[in-house]
């Protein structure tokens, strides 16, 4: 179970960005819409787990070197070109965006220009990269324990600081502006919204797993962490929904009531995910097209690295706008290409028990 942990580690790693850490990404897709959001949690988790199963399974079955091969087999040869290639596009856009919010976090939190800052963190970016795959893996699943205390500790807080009743958090909820225009809506477009970037990480982790099984509970594993610190940060928000909605980083702000050096604490775990999920999808991008661990691999990371800074100085907010709604009807597509894909893959399984 020691390969399936550092799979999951790694899948929460990734998906886990600033949006998510902040709190941010929970308040508009889940908590905005009352009780009804807490289910909303469950159902997303319930989805990661499958997605998480069948893609880090397919890239064990394929031995998957980077998406290319899982993509193929879901999509098709044909279109699958295609979302490929949006896909490759979208790892680079991921990593831009994340090279922007850490230059952002550190000029806001320890007043670091945020050109310097996304400068720094490009070079650890790039170094990590640059690692054997496993060791990469590794360190991308540090950050996620790290995420559970945080998570957990502030969630407990917000509980036993609550002054208003639910009947006053739901009317609350009601006036705010949710994600969708139904919670189970809200949930499987926040699904949508991250399994993209999840793909690539989950076909190279389950290329790399010791057998199929490892990397299937690897996924099932990571599905079910980021479905419990869902429901945690959901609940720990909903119960100060009346201080801190409309908030931008709801969690920091619920941070800053226990104490400013704990503030500067998460900050600093908010800057490990944002620095985690840059070097997944850096690390996806260059193997695509790149044999990972040769000279050339490190090379043109390194380069890839430095044009993904200089795109990340158009800004944060700007970048995060432009680049991830698009992606969220791609990732519905793909949600549904892998639920067909798994169950002829079932099919087959069976007919050929039945043949033997």
């Amino acid at each position: 179970m020691r390969d399936a942990f550092k799979i999951a580690g790694a899948f929460v790693g990734v998906l886990v960005g600033a949006g998510f850490a902040s709190g941010r990404e929970i308040l508009v897709f889940f908590v905005n819409f009352g009780l009804w959001g807490l289910l909303g949690t469950l159902l997303s988790a319930a989805v990661f787990v499958f997605l998480g199963m069948a893609l880090a399974g397919m890239g064990s079955r394929l031995q998957a070197k980077s998406h290319k091969e899982v993509v193929h087999a879901v999509c098709g040869p044909k279109l699958g070109v295609l979302v490929d290639g949006l896909i490759t596009f979208f790892m680079f856009a991921v990593t831009v965006v994340m090279l922007a919010g850490a230059g952002a976090l550190l000029e806001q939190q320890f007043e670091i220009p945020a050109a310097l800052g996304s400068a720094l963190v490009t070079l650890l970016v790039v170094g990590m990269v640059c690692l054997d795959i496993r060791r990469v893996i590794t360190l991308i699943g540090t950050v996620t324990p790290l995420l559970v205390i945080v998570s957990v500790g502030v969630a407990t807080f917000a509980v036993m600081t609550r002054d208003a009743d639910l009947a006053t958090l739901e009317g609350v909820a009601a006036t705010q502006t949710a994600g969708a225009s139904h919670w189970w809506l809200g949930a499987l477009l926040y699904v949508s919204y991250n399994i993209v970037a999840g793909i690539p990480i989950l076909a190279i982790m389950g290329g790399t797993a010791p057998d199929e099984r490892s990397a299937r509970w690897g996924g099932i594993l990571g599905g079910v962490i980021l479905g419990g610190l869902m429901l945690i940060i959901a609940l720990g928000l909903l119960s100060r929904l009346d201080s801190v909605a409309g908030l931008p980083m709801p969690m920091l702000s619920l941070v800053m009531e226990i104490s400013p050096l704990v503030a500067v604490l998460v900050a600093l775990v908010i800057l490990g995910m944002i620095i985690s999920t840059a070097v997944g999808t850096l690390y996806s991008f260059s193997a695509r097209f790149l044999p990972a661990g040769t000279p050339r691999f490190r090379q043109g990371s390194l380069l890839i690295g430095l044009v993904a800074y200089g795109c990340s100085l158009l800004g944060f907010v700007s970048l995060v706008g432009t680049v991830y709604p698009f992606f969220g009807y791609l990732g519905f597509f793909l949600m549904a290409a892998i639920l067909v894909a798994w169950i002829r893959q079932r099919q087959a399984k069976s007919q050929g028990l039945v043949r033997s």
